[in-house]
């Protein structure tokens, strides 16, 4: 298996096809300056041991020698053998709430980015818990199941939209009953971290907490948004183009409810925290995984990653140096074999 220390000089290769148009571009130009001094004929005949080959054969090498210096600055490793490893922690399942009314502005950017930036902080503090992401709105949506990759589990999440489930509402109940079927291993400790507004959250999220609690999971829950509330924009192409309205033409206000948040806490044994600070979201979160107890489990890991930036320098300085010999004339063999069908 591969890995890259510092991926973000690929996008050095991009001088690859820069110096390929240059070269176009020369060669384009040098052709016109001959057509203008004289017959381009008469100019091969009093340069017969100019060749047209050499040169782009030394473009070639010139690249190659960059993408293998580029190379070399990224540092590919690669993984020599497996080993198993012994971890402590819990598994947690973020479920977050995607409906429209996530998209409301009264905290920035948005109720929905906001809740991404909390998820994604939570991850940074977290050492060897497994993680997994529901989605949800008028149903739930299994975004990743349980998981020890942090930056597979951040890509999901930075995917994360209102389009993602069709029918709105927030079905909180949904929500902890898909977020409780993750969890595939009885000994580990048990967490759902649920993030929503807690608005229009639909009946019958009691019987999903009971049956969280029987398999003792405990539930956090984060509200995000303001009491106070704010209009849901409708974007087309990035720009606003006004705001969602209700059947009688009024501009709907959707607001923070705290208190369905705070009860879905109490009973599940976890606790609410307001997500408008992100430190004090993610103490909160790091002091309740604290009070939990860690279980031990294995993983398979491929381990004992070795550079191979060296390999790719000594590629490049080896054709850097076979550059310095290749002259633009023709050589001798080259010249019997006759490629380009040059007259003598």
């Amino acid at each position: 298996m591969w890995q890259f220390e510092e991926p973000k000089y690929f996008y050095l290769l991009g001088i690859i096809p820069f110096l390929v148009l240059l070269f176009l571009i020369n060669l384009y130009w040098k052709r016109k300056k001959q057509k203008q001094f004289g017959d381009l004929e008469l100019i091969k005949k009093l340069s017969p041991e100019k060749s047209v080959f050499k040169p782009v054969l030394k473009l070639i090498v010139v690249a190659l020698a960059l993408a293998g210096i580029i190379l070399a600055l990224v540092n590919p490793k690669i993984g020599t053998k497996m080993e198993t490893v012994k971890r402590q922690g819990v598994d947690i399942v973020f479920a977050v709430d995607i409906s429209k009314s996530m998209l409301a502005e009264d905290i920035a950017p948005n109720r929905l980015e906001k809740s991404k930036q909390l998820v994604s902080q939570i991850i940074n503090q977290l050492g060897s818990d497994r993680i997994g992401i529901v989605g949800y709105a008028g149903s739930a949506y299994p975004v990743l199941p349980i998981t020890t990759d942090y930056s597979v589990a951040k890509m999901y999440l930075q995917s994360m939209n209102t389009d993602m489930v069709s029918s709105q509402g927030t079905a909180l109940s949904e929500a902890i009953k898909m977020a409780t079927s993750y969890f595939d291993d009885p000994q580990t400790s048990k967490l759902i971290v649920l993030i929503s507004d807690g608005e229009d959250h639909g009946e019958g999220f009691e019987d999903a907490i009971e049956e969280a609690k029987e398999k003792r999971i405990k539930i956090m829950t984060i509200g995000v948004g303001t009491e106070k509330g704010g209009p849901i924009p409708l974007r087309y192409n990035g720009k606003i183009e006004g705001f969602k309205k209700d059947s009688k033409g009024e501009t709907v206000v959707t607001k923070l409810y705290p208190e369905t948040l705070k009860t879905i806490a109490k009973s599940a044994d976890g606790g609410y925290v307001y997500g408008g600070n992100t430190k004090e979201v993610v103490e909160f979160v790091k002091n309740g995984l604290g009070n939990l107890e860690k279980t031990d489990f294995e993983s398979q890991q491929i381990a004992d990653f070795q550079s191979q930036y060296q390999w790719f320098l000594g590629i490049a300085f080896a054709l850097l140096l076979l550059d310095v010999f290749l002259l633009e004339r023709k050589t001798a063999w080259v010249k019997k074999l006759n490629l380009f069908n040059e007259k003598e």
